[in-house]
């Protein structure tokens, strides 16, 4: 297996967890998760040389980080 589908799977597990601590409340976990999420997806976009992915990502990025910073 190719270093990129390893961070791609990791990656995907940690968002769903993220997805699991938010719907369970538990704050601020959640928001840990996905931004290690967004980081190791944005990783993805970068070994992929992908730039819509790291795109996304980076509005994940701020997004998540505008509404923590707003709480």
């Amino acid at each position: 297996m190719k270093t990129v589908d390893v961070v791609k799977w990791v990656a995907t597990a940690v968002q769903l967890v993220g997805y699991d601590l938010t719907g369970l409340n538990i704050v601020p976990w959640n928001v840990f998760a996905f931004l290690i999420g967004i980081f190791l997806w944005f990783a993805v976009g970068v070994m992929w040389k992908d730039r819509a992915i790291m795109g996304v990502h980076v509005g994940a990025f701020v997004s998540l980080f505008a509404g923590y910073q707003s709480s």
